[in-house]
């Protein structure tokens, strides 16, 4: 993290810092000394953090989550959003939860109450027996996920793709620059057609225009999905071809 550059971006008239730790889609989880300075500047400049920990489960050996709302003076200005859908492998539902204190979740509820106003009871009744489940289910739960990992890394490694191995969650920002692509689309459009392996374009996570070389890939499935698509992008030359391209 640019600590200056950070702090050049608060002002007089910053309200509110959005934080993602572990991030989608770059995997990265802020070490204690960043999330300090970033609740320095919260409690310098009156600001409130809403951090984003739907994958505050999923991390890697040496780089483990630390919220926010923990570290002094921020429990009071934080606002703590994270879910069922990632830990628990039900995305589907959309069960999750907002964290804050009564002068924010008051707040917060009102806004609730004319969007959602609750999820499915038996999704409820699930997510309680899921939030009991004891240490060893994340501890397991984190193997499992560091065994995939290793799969799709070495996989976009041999291909000859660029990353930062991730800290945590589950995905892959990989870079295809030093492949001959330029056009994040067109490189996607090609792994779908040509090695039948999908990804999400990287333009899809840049505000202003980034991203055009890099893909997402997802290591949350299946180990023999996984060796499937290790082994269809082993077999194709993914470097860029005008003829191969099209």
């Amino acid at each position: 993290m640019d600590a200056e550059r950070l702090g050049r971006a608060f002002n007089r008239r910053t309200r509110l810092i959005l934080v993602n730790t572990p991030s989608n889609p770059s995997g990265r989880v802020f070490r204690k000394e960043e999330l300090r300075e970033i609740a320095r500047l919260c409690v310098k400049h009156g600001v409130i953090a809403v951090v984003d920990e739907i994958y505050e489960h999923i991390w890697s050996a040496g780089h483990p989550h630390l919220s926010l709302a923990s570290l002094p003076d921020m429990r009071e200005r934080t606002v703590t959003v994270s879910g069922l859908g990632k830990t628990y492998a039900v995305t589907g539902w959309r069960v999750g939860w907002a964290v804050a204190p009564p002068r924010l979740s008051a707040l917060i509820r009102k806004v609730h109450d004319y969007l959602t106003i609750c999820a499915p009871a038996p999704f409820q009744e699930a997510g309680c027996t899921a939030l009991a489940l004891p240490d060893r289910y994340y501890e397991n739960l984190r193997a499992v996920y560091a065994k995939r990992r290793t799969i799709l890394l070495e996989a976009l490694t041999r291909s000859g793709l660029a990353f930062t191995p991730p800290e945590g969650a589950y995905y892959v920002m990989a870079d295809a620059r030093a492949l001959g692509w330029r056009d994040d689309r067109a490189f996607v459009d090609f792994l779908i057609r040509k090695v039948r392996v999908v990804a999400v374009p990287g333009s899809s996570f840049y505000a202003r225009g980034g991203g055009k070389t890099r893909a997402r890939f997802n290591f949350a499935k299946r180990e023999e999905t996984l060796i499937e698509a290790a082994r269809r992008l082993a077999r194709t030359d993914l470097r860029f071809s005008r003829r191969g391209a099209r």
